[in-house]
């Protein structure tokens, strides 16, 4: 079993660490475009022909499936994506978890980027699955990058200018963005740093463990996680056999998946 998984950079590392997870007998094909990110500045024409390479660069090396393990190229491409590969190659995109952090009520906060907060999409997904919840559209400049390059000092200043935005009572934030992911302790940290008193703990509500399964249910695969850790890592930069970066081996998720430092 194969299981591609694609991104401008290091935001698939939490969905293909949840595939791992759950099958560790899989192998796994990154592909991502160090020439072209970040994707989302791009005009949804640019964006759309980039991903489209990316995928394409995944589907010679034969996977099972496909994970679009990006929000901005799921939003944007995904016809697209879909169109060039499927039916051969399952495409599964990914979602921002609002309608089960919506679940119950209270106050709910979505972490996105900038380009994503206040959308079409996100409002048209806060519209349909919301389901009364009050939900706070939190904007996060800068934070993906400083995620996407382990720069810390960066990572805590975006996340602490979203934390000030983010109603201090909140119940659940849902991360719109993979790169969120990989710091979700720290924007946890930042969030209780505010006061939450007699609160209960704040519930995240992430993408990575839900397209993991979703890949599996699509090829007819159960999950596994007591299988033999046998699988694979193919990294692809921009379709050319590579290495995941450096900056990524400092997150738990990517040695989980075996990586190994780039030579120099």
């Amino acid at each position: 079993m194969k299981i591609a998984l694609m991104d401008s950079g290091i935001g698939l590392l939490p969905a293909a660490a949840a595939v791992r997870r759950l099958r560790p007998d899989a192998d796994l094909l990154i592909s991502n475009d160090p020439d072209g990110m970040p994707w989302g500045p791009r005009t949804i024409e640019d964006l759309t022909e980039r991903a489209v390479a990316v995928a394409l660069a995944a589907a010679e090396h034969g996977p099972d499936a496909l994970i679009v393990a990006c929000n901005t190229a799921s939003v944007h491409a995904l016809p697209a994506l879909r169109a060039a590969l499927e039916p051969g190659i399952p495409v599964i995109g990914t979602v921002p978890a609002i309608k089960p952090a919506a679940t119950g009520g209270g106050k709910v906060a979505i972490w996105a980027t900038p380009a994503t907060t206040g959308s079409a999409y996100q409002r048209g997904l806060i519209r349909d699955f919301a389901d009364g919840a009050e939900v706070t559209e939190v904007p996060c400049p800068g934070l993906a990058d400083a995620v996407e390059h382990a720069d810390r000092d960066a990572v805590d200043e975006a996340v602490a200018a979203a934390a000030a935005l983010t109603p201090a009572d909140v119940r659940a934030v849902v991360l719109g963005c993979t790169h969120y992911e990989l710091v979700e302790e720290r924007i946890l940290a930042a969030l209780e740093a505010r006061g939450r008193a007699g609160l209960p703990p704040i519930v995240f509500h992430g993408s990575a463990d839900a397209v993991a399964a979703q890949a599996l249910r699509r090829i007819g695969a159960e999950p596994a996680p007591d299988a033999d850790p046998t699988g694979g890592l193919t990294v692809l930069l921009s379709g050319r056999p590579g290495q995941l970066p450096a900056a990524a081996l400092g997150y738990a998720e990517s040695r989980l998946l075996g990586a190994t430092a780039p030579a120099h």
